[in-house]
């Protein structure tokens, strides 16, 4: 049985979710591309305001079991998005005669809803691969590659680099 309503901690009224907050403020000031006051200002006042108006959406907190796997995880996923946007380049300058594209079934360990759509949502932020769908049973994500090798290898690369971190992140005990 969860608190809600006027029985809820004052830190939870006023700030529903503390992570959300800081990660909103630092995109705010990477999209700004400016580390003033005043944009530090606003990025604070959007980290905060945005997780108490839309609090009504997030139906439970978010249990990070490991904060430094999470920033670990994070280094990664942005190095492997600027190594894939190169490798695209590459593909769609010198090889686009010859691709490979097609579908793989990734099986999956993790269990919450949240480590799912991260996984989800991780790979369609790395170029050259598409989350393409989640079975109903939530033990398959079919991931489309534009230019696959070994869907073996994709399969084992993704829970490897991916899945395993957020594993830890949010399902460890």
């Amino acid at each position: 049985m969860s608190i809600s309503g006027p029985m809820r901690p004052l830190r939870d009224r006023v700030l529903p979710h503390p992570w959300l907050s800081l990660v909103l403020t630092l995109v705010w000031l990477l999209l700004a591309n400016d580390a003033s006051w005043g944009q530090l200002l606003m990025g604070t006042l959007l980290g905060w305001a945005i997780p108490l108006f839309t609090r009504a959406y997030w139906p439970e907190t978010l249990p990070i079991r490991r904060p430094l796997a999470l920033a670990r995880f994070v280094a990664l996923v942005l190095y492997d998005i600027a190594a894939a946007n190169l490798n695209v380049a590459w593909i769609v300058l010198f090889r686009h005669r010859r691709l490979r594209p097609a579908f793989v079934e990734v099986p999956l360990d993790l269990k919450t809803d949240m480590a799912i759509s991260l996984l989800a949502n991780t790979i369609c932020l790395t170029p050259g691969t598409v989350s393409a769908y989640l079975t109903a049973d939530r033990h398959t994500l079919v991931v489309h590659a534009l230019d696959l090798r070994s869907p073996e290898r994709l399969a084992a690369q993704l829970k490897a680099r991916y899945e395993s971190p957020l594993k830890e992140v949010f399902e460890s005990c």
